[in-house]
């Protein structure tokens, strides 16, 4: 039996969580094992971090030309985040949504909000959170990235950042790599399969009917 093919819009996934959650982490094996969704590349003021590729992780923009962009309206959201401007070009994610391809989006509660203002028939929003205080600080420390002072700024604003969980649709904790990739993958299985985001669903009952 051949594959029956209706043609929807994508959706746009964002996964929210304090630094150290494990976002990332999740992110990165839910784009190795799913090929219809693509990550959105995110423009920022920051510094790369080791290894990190402009253009591939993120777009790395002084803060005039961050500027810029803002005024011109090319972001979906923007936010200042450390004292780092971040913000979601535009035209990329409507082209990958018009064709049927699902974004993914590494954003906080203040992108989200915005997204939730501009696009919200497309979000699906899900918040990661920690099993524990404890056990996010080990995360942060063991991932040696950033000095102990930026370590302390973080664990000092994860409250604030957790305390936006309920403004999202799924929450996953994540005590269990594994189990929460189950978790992520089965939401957006679900969320593909929604009537409203099915574009091509009346037609193909229509045919369906006239076949009976």
């Amino acid at each position: 039996m051949s594959e029956i093919d209706i043609h929807r819009r994508g959706l746009m996934l964002v996964l929210s969580s304090p630094s150290g959650a494990g976002k990332t982490t999740l992110s990165r094996r839910l784009l190795e094992s799913d090929g219809e969704i693509t990550m959105s590349v995110s423009a920022t003021t920051r510094k790369p971090r080791p290894g990190e590729q402009d253009g591939k992780d993120y777009h790395f923009l002084t803060t005039e030309d961050f500027g810029v962009m803002r005024n011109k309206g090319e972001f979906l959201e923007h936010a200042k985040v450390f004292d780092n401007y971040y913000g979601t070009p535009k035209g990329p994610v409507e082209e990958a949504l018009s064709a049927g391809r699902d974004v993914m989006f590494d954003i906080d509660w203040q992108g989200t909000q915005q997204l939730e203002e501009s696009a919200s028939n497309d979000l699906v929003k899900v918040f990661i959170l920690p099993p524990s205080g404890h056990e996010l600080e080990k995360r942060l420390n063991t991932r040696a990235q950033d000095p102990p002072d930026v370590v302390a700024g973080r664990m000092a604003k994860a409250s604030d950042e957790i305390s936006h969980y309920a403004e999202y649709d799924y929450i996953i904790v994540n005590d269990d790599v594994e189990k929460a990739l189950k978790e992520l993958t089965a939401i957006l299985v679900a969320e593909r399969v929604r009537r409203e985001r099915r574009v091509g669903l009346r037609t193909f009952v229509q045919q369906l009917q006239q076949a009976l």
